[in-house]
């Protein structure tokens, strides 16, 4: 099986990789195309430790299980099944998880790929192929509802105009919130809702907080260490700062603020799919526009290459081309 292969940091083109065996309660799907991300990136850095297939951005067709012969995507936990969490529906959080790419499962960048026959959901045909592979990150987005609860729309703040920042942005607009963006690329300002604000410059350590009127909401998808502490003068009173990514490196931050403001930072990481599967059925999210390039999964050295140049947002492998 071809593949690309990761170990002690060193990313390889593989075509010895072994198949997925069939098992019980697992489907096997023969994957279209995988989204290159910014963890598969730090993963080929020595993030994790992670040895294997990376990948987890995918859509193809079930080889075998309920949905055999059908394009379907996958939620990328794989339960242990049986504890409680599991057991309520959501593997999410399984003490025992793998997570497709990421952790103890190769993923999406081989032809083939397996997960529990419950993590899978057919595409409809509304969606293309490359819609569906924004899947699990506007998912991932999507999943800010959850955090929210019932706070009223407000003014929100979305820390980094990357691939991430600019599904949050959508995600909160779609729930009503004034959104402005805090990033490095004016350019893509056309990539946002259209009602969205953006601001350069806004978490530089030497612009007063004083001078930006304080928000209730900031999500930080930036990645970046340093947004964390930069980010707290800019806060209403119980404000509320959500984290969509990790960083590779510690964060230090001066918590004073978070006792004084009555703070709260809370964790936010995968999403449900069929929320964001009815919000590209519907095609409310332009996530094609998002595409930067599409390479030959033999060329997947040179996609990752390009994925990590800077101002680069989405890389698409098709592993359907020789």
């Amino acid at each position: 099986m071809r593949g690309l292969y990761l170990e002690h940091g060193n990313l390889t083109f593989r075509t010895d990789l072994p198949e997925p065996p069939a098992r019980p309660g697992w489907t096997r799907v023969r994957v279209t195309l995988a989204g290159i991300c910014a963890t598969d990136q730090a993963l080929a850095k020595g993030y994790l430790g992670f040895t294997g297939v990376p990948g987890h951005e995918f859509v193809g067709v079930a080889l075998d299980g309920r949905l055999r012969g059908r394009r379907v995507v996958g939620e990328i936990n794989a339960g242990c099944g049986t504890c409680a969490r599991c057991q309520a529906g959501d593997s999410r959080h399984c003490a025992e998880r793998t997570v497709l790419g990421i952790v103890g499962q190769p993923g999406a960048f081989a032809e083939i790929l397996s997960l529990p026959d419950r993590n899978l959901l057919a595409v409809p045909d509304e969606i293309d192929d490359v819609a569906a592979t924004f899947t699990e990150p506007l998912a991932a987005a999507l999943h800010l509802q959850t955090e929210l609860g019932d706070r009223a729309p407000d003014r929100a703040l979305v820390i980094g105009d990357g691939k991430l920042g600019i599904l949050c942005a959508w995600a909160l607009a779609r729930l009503g919130h004034r959104v402005t963006m805090a990033g490095r690329h004016p350019e893509r300002r056309a990539l946002l809702p259209p009602s969205t604000a953006f601001a350069t410059g806004l978490l530089e350590t030497d612009r007063p907080a004083a001078s930006v009127a304080p928000f209730p909401l900031a999500v930080d998808a930036s990645g970046n260490p340093a947004v964390l502490p930069a980010v707290l003068p800019l806060l209403q009173p119980r404000g509320l700062v959500v984290l969509k990514t990790t960083t590779e490196r510690p964060v230090t931050a001066d918590l004073a603020l978070v006792v004084i403001h009555e703070l709260r930072i809370v964790g936010s990481r995968c999403g449900r799919f069929a929320p964001a599967l009815a919000a590209l059925a519907q095609h409310a999210v332009p996530v094609e526009r998002l595409v930067a390039a599409r390479y030959p999964l033999a060329d997947g050295l040179t996609a990752f290459r390009h994925a990590s140049s800077r101002g680069t947002l989405k890389v698409l492998l098709d592993l359907g081309s020789p």
